[in-house]
């Protein structure tokens, strides 16, 4: 069968290219030039010198620490959000009685409530638990944030797992747990790399909670490193820049692994 070219598709796609790629070009074309000479030509001109000076500024300055810092940070988040929001949403959609509904409701009411409301109560928990500047005082906060998200999406995948397949399971004899890792699991991927890239996402670029939570240069984050770029009389742009691409590239890694399950969960098609 032969298709038509949808050609209004076409140049909306090209359009979008452009919003996105011309923006990656100049940050890259300033990232690679000298500082006395960045502007010369404007930002999307071709570069006549390239350098990668810049880079060695950034690594010199200790941004570095910044980025395992930071991995770190996503890292505990990613864990401590699957560890409880698996068995939550398995919970939530497997019960029958008011009790998970009423958690289910209660995690549907934490998404409405935004970080900047109650980051004084919870610097004065994280201050009388003794993890105020320690990287486990940005840890446990995103994951809280992160949760009712990921309790969402990882119920609404697991929603599309046939009772059919639970029943096989029970006349098999599994018990929940074995349900949860021989079936659940293995048939929520997609929502469950979906509740992963989310919550690396939001402990990769958070910037309240690294700024309230830690004071020393030991327990900075990149969205704080960036920084270090930028005085009172000016900003060296090239090495700034150069920092931006270095801290993207891990969270861009983590995308190109989770991709296709991350589309799928998007699109809905967990356990199918």
């Amino acid at each position: 069968m032969r298709t038509r070219p949808n050609y209004v598709a076409g140049l909306a796609a090209f359009v979008w290219l452009l919003i996105i790629g011309v923006p990656l070009y100049a940050l890259v074309n300033t990232a690679v030039q000298p500082q006395t000479s960045y502007t010369d030509g404007g930002p999307v001109s071709i570069p006549s010198h390239l350098t990668l000076d810049n880079f060695a500024t950034v690594i010199d300055s200790g941004f570095l620490h910044y980025i395992w810092n930071t991995i770190f940070v996503a890292a505990f988040t990613v864990a401590i959000v699957l560890l409880l929001g698996i068995p939550i949403s398995y919970a939530v959609v497997r019960g029958r009685g008011w009790l998970t509904r009423g958690v289910f409701r209660l995690f549907l009411v934490g998404l409405a409530i935004p970080s900047q409301a109650v980051v004084i109560p919870l610097f004065l928990i994280i201050n009388r638990l003794n993890l105020y500047d320690s990287l486990w005082g940005i840890i446990l906060p995103t994951a809280a944030f992160a949760l009712p998200v990921t309790v969402l999406v990882l119920s609404g995948g697991m929603r599309d797992i046939g009772t059919e397949l639970y029943e096989a399971m029970a006349l098999d004899g599994a018990n929940p747990a074995r349900v949860l890792r021989d079936l659940v699991i293995p048939m929520s991927r997609p929502s469950i790399a979906t509740a992963c890239v989310f919550t690396a996402l939001q402990a990769w670029n958070g910037f309240l909670f690294p700024l309230i939570m830690t004071q020393s240069e030991d327990d900075k984050l990149v969205t704080l490193g960036l920084y270090n770029f930028v005085s009172q009389y000016g900003a060296n742009v090239p090495a700034l820049l150069a920092a931006v691409l270095m801290s993207a590239v891990p969270i861009l890694v983590v995308y190109l692994f989770a991709r296709r399950a991350l589309v799928a969960g998007l699109m809905g098609a967990g356990g199918k």
